[in-house]
């Protein structure tokens, strides 16, 4: 269930529920206006979160406060730490991914090896148990799956994440954990728990603690 993190005069932080899209899909809505009717407030989201991935996500409640909110993201002037979990071992614990990404088949995304507009993302990596490895993932672009095809293209498949390759689990293990950025004059720096995914739950603790110890 999606929870509400802040209210703000000009938006609303919410911690994304698994498993609802932003959008109206088919008979199925989404998840702007699901809370839209909840609160009782037109909002606009500044950003988006794919469909698996839980976490920090801003909805704006006027046009104003969107434009001013998602020029930010544009422009880069955020902060964004995603955690991950893998059963697969990277090459090196951290390091960079860029390149350019393109259309694969059936909605899917691949890297390339050119830089003419590269998504960018830096990554560490930490050893939770047997077969389990975190990922605190900084993506200093924001492309349309950019994450699960950075952690793919290390040989990482993200527990869950069907489409790129990852072992079947309870979900997609990738999470929006902070988000930094600056509004009215006000620093805000979001935290959402992990509250979904038993694996999540189980090594939560634990990885936090870890990321909160990284530079980012």
């Amino acid at each position: 269930m999606t929870q509400i993190l802040l209210a703000h005069p000009d938006f609303y932080a919410v911690n994304k529920a698994a498993g609802i899209g932003m959008h109206q899909e088919g008979s199925e809505a989404g998840l702007v206006r699901v809370l839209s009717e909840q609160l009782g407030d037109a909002l606009y989201p500044v950003h988006r979160l794919d469909k698996m991935t839980t976490g920090v996500l801003l909805l704006a409640r006027s046009p104003e406060a969107n434009r001013e909110l998602s020029r930010q993201f544009a422009e880069r002037a955020t902060e964004k730490t995603y955690l991950a979990l893998s059963d697969r071992k990277p090459a090196k614990k951290q390091g960079w991914v860029k390149g350019d990404m393109e259309k694969a088949r059936r909605g899917s995304w691949k890297l390339t090896r050119t830089q003419h507009n590269p998504a960018v993302s830096r990554f560490y990596s930490h050893s939770l148990a047997q077969g389990l490895r975190a990922f605190a993932i900084y993506p200093l672009t924001g492309k349309t799956h950019q994450i699960r095809v950075a952690l793919k293209s290390i040989g990482c498949p993200i527990l869950g994440d069907a489409r790129y390759g990852g072992t079947p689990a309870d979900r997609g293990y990738l999470h929006a954990w902070r988000l930094a950025f600056r509004h009215g004059g006000e620093d805000f720096q979001l935290q959402a728990p992990l509250v979904e995914g038993a694996l999540f739950i189980e090594h939560g603790p634990a990885m936090e603690s870890w990321a909160a110890q990284l530079a980012p």
